[in-house]
């Protein structure tokens, strides 16, 4: 099916949204369902909440190469991503600046790259799969992940893709990827889909963190911070750690006991993570467990949070919320967007005042600058 972002009415006044395939109940007393890929096109809803959305058209051409139960699959053949005119106004669910041009990626196996933030380019990919989130290491080594745990990197900096990984029949979808540099990596997903390659994608093993993995919680976010320990963050507010490079993880105190999609590293050791209905939280040591809940004043979730330069962090969610964050003090600012329909990524142009600098963002009607604040 055609991927959409859609806001659904459920019982009590609830809000649910489909992200990436991944329904996501609005409600802070309960948990989110779990996200289903099936390989088809299909939408189920119940009479409270909706059901989990398809996750690609499903389909994959040719015989998948035989591996060990450590090595994903990686496919003779998938169906390419199509070439479309208006590819840049589509679902698009993630964004990195790579230091020479800004990447975006989304439904149907969509990659668009812009110099500016304004105009984009879409280009080749060997896969239709949506895609979730992307990370480069540097400016020429980038990943993308997505449905049907599927990965595609590119060594030019996001002019050409290969395909790494496509495992349609293991209905899970990757939701997070994070490169310490061009060798080694890691994606995160549904159900404690966690993978780690230490070889640039060539090969992928299965990360051995039953701390973080045992509940089978959906995980949605990894990032590295300052200090270089990692931080995963995803459902029922699960927090890992991991202080020698991702070999040990261990569980962390919640800061939220709903869900958390997105994570940013603030200065040496701190982080920013945001999550359901506003939830947001900001601490400058993540060992310690103090956690300082942000003032969003809003009850709209936050999907994603990003790099807006000088202390400052973008939060974006439902409704075309933005809002800008002193990791120092911790201090948000709303920012309008003049957008209606539901965000998932952010990050700000470089080379302006980071207070009033023009921003761009990601979501249901694709890539959109938001204009510097007056």
């Amino acid at each position: 099916m055609t991927m959409k972002l859609k806001l659904l009415g459920v019982a009590g006044g609830a809000l649910a949204c489909i992200l990436a395939g991944v329904v996501v109940a609005e409600d802070a007393t309960q948990n989110p369902p779990a996200p289903a890929e099936q390989s088809g096109d299909a939408t189920a809803a119940g009479n409270t909440e909706p059901a989990a959305a398809a996750s690609s058209d499903g389909s994959a051409a040719g015989d998948a190469a035989t591996q060990t139960a450590d090595a994903p699959v990686v496919p003779v053949k998938a169906r390419p991503a199509e070439l479309m005119p208006k590819a840049a106004h589509s679902l698009m669910l993630g964004m990195v600046d790579t230091g020479e041009h800004l990447i975006a990626v989304g439904d149907r196996g969509e990659i668009l790259a812009s110099n500016d933030g304004k105009n984009w380019a879409q280009v080749e990919v060997p896969v239709r799969a949506p895609l979730t989130a992307v990370a480069f290491a540097d400016a020429k080594n980038g990943w993308a992940v997505g449905h049907d745990a599927t990965i595609v990197h590119t060594a030019d900096g996001g002019k050409t893709w290969d395909l790494q990984n496509f495992q349609p029949d293991l209905q899970k979808p990757f939701l997070g990827v994070l490169f310490l540099d061009p060798n080694h990596g890691f994606a995160v997903g549904a159900y404690g889909l966690f993978d780690e390659t230490t070889d640039g994608g060539k090969t992928w093993s299965e990360v051995k963190a039953d701390a973080i993995r045992g509940d089978e919680l959906h995980l949605y976010s990894m990032s590295k911070l300052g200090n270089g320990s990692l931080l995963v963050a995803g459902e029922q507010g699960l927090l890992g750690l991991s202080s020698d490079g991702g070999k040990t993880w261990k569980k962390l105190p919640q800061a939220y006991e709903g869900t958390l999609f997105g994570s940013l590293p603030v200065g040496d050791k701190g982080a920013l993570v945001c999550g359901l209905r506003g939830h947001a939280y900001l601490t400058q040591d993540v060992a310690a467990g103090k956690w300082q809940q942000l003032e969003t004043n809003t009850t709209a979730s936050l999907f994603g949070c990003g790099p807006a330069g000088d202390g400052q962090a973008i939060m974006v969610g439902l409704n075309g919320l933005v809002m800008l964050v002193d990791t120092a003090s911790g201090k948000v600012t709303v920012r309008n967007s003049g957008l209606d329909g539901a965000l998932s990524a952010g990050l700000a142009l470089k080379g302006a005042d980071p207070a009033n600098a023009s921003l761009v963002v990601a979501g249901e009607f694709g890539v959109v600058p938001v204009p510097a604040a007056h």
